[in-house]
C-alpha cells in the first residue's frame, strides 16, 4: 500500500517568483520515501541515494500536492522506492509535476545494514520491475566508475 502525504504549499515554501523551492519538495519527497521505506523493511532506514530529480511543470503558491511513494525493488539490505508528485486541483483532479526514485538502506540501532523484507512486485507493470532492475545496474555502473576516479 503506498505512503501519501498531501501538502497546501505555503508563502514560506516558495521562492520570489511564488514557485515552490526544489529543495523544499526534495524534503518532503524524502521524508514519504522514507516512511514508505520504513513501513516495508520494518526498521530503521537512511537515505543512499537519489537518482536525478525529473521538474516536469512547477508548483505555486496555494497548490494543493498529493507525494505518493511505493516500494520498485529490494535488494539485501537495500530497497528503492519509487515517488510521484501531483497537484491537485479543485475538482480533484490531478496532474504529476515531480518524479524521484530513491534507494535506502536498512539499518539497525548501530546503523549496520540489515536485511530487507523481498519485495513481491506482483502489483507492479513489468515495464515498472524492468526499469527498476535498470537503474539499479544504472547506480552500480556509477559506483564503480566513481571508485576508479579516486
Amino acid at each position: 500500500m503506498p505512503t501519501t502525504q498531501v501538502q497546501i504549499v505555503m508563502a514560506s515554501h516558495v521562492n520570489g517568483q511564488n514557485r515552490l523551492f526544489g529543495g523544499q519538495l526534495m524534503q518532503w519527497i524524502d521524508v514519504v520515501a522514507a516512511v514508505e521505506a520504513r513501513r516495508h523493511t520494518r526498521s530503521e532506514v537512511t537515505t543512499a541515494a537519489v537518482d536525478p530529480l525529473e521538474f516536469i511543470e512547477p508548483v505555486h503558491l496555494n497548490d494543493v500536492i498529493v507525494i505518493k511513494a511505493h516500494v520498485t525493488w529490494t535488494g539485501r539490505t537495500s530497497l528503492e522506492i519509487a515517488v510521484e508528485t501531483f497537484v491537485e486541483q479543485l475538482d480533484g483532479h490531478r496532474h504529476l509535476v515531480n518524479r524521484a526514485h530513491l534507494v535506502f538502506v536498512a539499518i539497525d540501532n548501530d546503523g549496520r545494514p540489515v536485511p530487507v523484507p523481498p519485495y513481491d512486485p506482483a502489483d507492479m507493470e513489468p515495464e515498472e520491475q524492468a526499469a527498476a532492475i535498470r537503474r539499479r545496474e544504472l547506480r552500480l555502473q556509477l559506483r564503480e566508475a566513481a571508485r576508479r576516479d579516486t
